[in-house]
């Protein structure tokens, strides 16, 4: 269960990663968009996320690090669920730009904001899944001794 946990929380990341990084002015854009950092802040982490959600995607996909790159998942999806129920709360109407794109929505266009909220907090539940448990099976972790005999008992 954890490997596919981990496979799951990493690809997502990946791939949110992967479309927003050819493409930075949007990814600030998008955090702009939620009108809750300073704009100097909201532009730092718009330049930053995508690399962020990659470099931690990577190592849970290859089971380096899984715990931390675990938790680090977690709070991200938590930090996500949070700026999409601000902006909900607010009346903000915007896409999250969680996977590319974001910003104000256009005319006709309506906010997906629950099913984003849904989504995002299976993948806080995946990350703390993930950081309970050992690192499961094709992790490098195991390989490189990173986890108690313990763990690898229960693996």
């Amino acid at each position: 269960m954890t490997t596919v946990a981990r496979l799951v929380l990493g690809g997502v990341l990946i791939a949110a990663g992967g479309l927003k990084i050819g493409n930075p002015a949007e990814s600030v854009v998008a955090v702009k968009a939620y009108e809750l950092l300073p704009e100097s802040m909201a532009t730092a982490v718009g330049y930053a996320l995508p690399i962020l959600e990659i470099v931690v995607g990577v190592l849970l996909v290859v089971g380096l690090l899984t715990r931390v790159a675990a938790v680090a998942g977690a709070l991200l999806m938590l930090a996500f669920v949070f700026g999409i129920a601000w902006a909900w709360a607010r009346g903000l109407r915007i896409d999250c730009g969680c996977f590319g794109g974001g910003g104000e929505l256009g005319a006709g266009q309506e906010p997906t904001y629950l099913i984003d909220i849904l989504r995002d907090f299976g993948l806080v539940v995946l990350g703390a899944w993930t950081a309970r448990f050992p690192p499961g099976r094709l992790a490098l972790d195991g390989a490189l001794g990173l986890h108690t005999v313990s763990e690898r008992e229960n693996d």
